[in-house]
Order: structure tokens, then C-alpha cells, then sequence
């Protein structure tokens, strides 16, 4: 920290000294780093997961014998769901880049930059719940079936996708609990520096 002293003339022309004291610019927590590093990690490893996940049985059905595979492609709550977290896992690595480039600039830009990530944050949050939210809604329904609608349960048949994509989804849920976290320390930080 370095200081100087000035000095001014208050209201009855008495000088006083007054010790201006200038703030070393703040590092960039480690916190918030390895979040953004766990978000990227997460949905990278769920968009692995759901994208090379196939099974192909052979499905007997009166006296009938045909071949079935199951896809991420053919189910469009899957492929939301990989798309979603293709995005978020994209922006996850720009946002540790720019996160560890922000170093460099100024007060004003880091905070700036810090609500241009928040509001991001926040986006990739809401999509990552939303497209997990569908996921799990088709998996329900893959794993139960639906007997007023007349859907069977595929989970008995392709059991090793299913259990594929029940992983990709845990991991996709803690990477959108990520992007809440640092949502609310965002925010806390944000807070706090209007406050000083």
C-alpha cells in the first residue's frame, strides 16, 4: 500500500493533515477460479458422456426379431441437454480466460467485466437447469413409462445408456450449482465493492 499526505484547509481555515491511503488492485480469488474450472470440467465430461453414449440390441417382440438402438440424437431433451452443456462448457473456458486476463486492467473495468460474467453466469445457470430439468422428465418417463399414454419403458431394455446418461445428468446438476455459486459470490462481491 502506498500513502501520501496532503495537506487542506477545513472550514475555519485550520490545515489538517489528511493520509490518503491507495488500494493495491485486488487478485483474483482462487475461489472463483476453480469454480469456473469445476463448471468446465462438469459439463465437459457430461457432454462426453451423453455424445458417445449408443446401445444397440437385438429386441424380440412376437416371434418378431429387429434391432434397436438408442441415441442421444433421437430423443430432443437429449439433445437440448447436450447442447446446453457443449455452451456452458464453452463458456465456462472463455470465462476463466477472461477471469484470469482481468488482472491487467483497471478498477472500472474489473467491475465491468465482473457484471458482464455475473449476467452470463446467470444465463448458463438458467439454461443448464432448464435443459437438466427436461432431461430428467425424459428419463423419468424412459425408466417408468407412461400407462395413460401408452408409453413403455425403454430403461429395461437399453439399461447401460440409460445408466450413461443418469451420470451425464448428475454431473450436468452439480455444474449448474456451480454456475449458482458464482452467481451469488458475484453478486457478494459486486455488494461489497459499492459499499467501499
Amino acid at each position: 500500500m502506498s500513502s501520501q499526505m496532503s495537506s487542506k484547509p477545513n472550514v475555519d481555515g485550520v490545515h489538517c493533515d489528511v493520509k490518503v491511503v491507495e488500494r493495491p488492485m485486488r487478485e483474483i480469488r482462487p475461489y472463483d477460479l476453480l469454480l469456473r474450472f469445476l463448471g468446465l470440467s462438469l459439463t465437459l465430461v457430461a457432454t462426453i458422456i451423453v455424445g458417445v453414449d449408443n446401445e444397440t440390441k437385438v429386441i424380440s417382440y412376437a416371434e418378431m426379431q429387429f434391432k434397436a438402438t438408442a441415441k442421444w440424437e433421437y430423443v430432443s431433451a437429449i439433445v437440448f441437454f447436450l447442447v446446453i452443456n457443449a455452451i456452458a462448457c464453452s463458456y465456462a473456458a472463455a470465462s476463466l480466460v477472461i477471469t484470469l486476463m482481468g488482472r491487467s486492467s483497471g478498477r472500472k473495468n474489473n467491475d465491468v467485466t465482473l457484471l458482464g460474467l455475473t449476467a452470463l453466469d446467470l444465463v448458463m445457470m438458467a439454461l443448464l437447469f432448464s435443459a437438466n430439468g427436461a432431461a430428467c422428465a425424459v428419463g423419468v418417463i424412459a425408466q417408468k413409462g407412461n400407462s395413460h399414454v401408452q408409453w413403455m419403458k425403454v430403461c429395461n431394455v437399453f439399461d447401460a445408456y440409460c445408466r450413461h446418461v443418469t451420470a451425464a445428468l448428475v454431473l450436468s446438476l452439480f455444474g449448474s450449482t456451480v454456475f449458482l455459486l458464482l452467481v451469488l459470490l458475484s453478486v457478494l462481491k459486486l455488494h461489497y465493492r459499492t459499499r467501499s
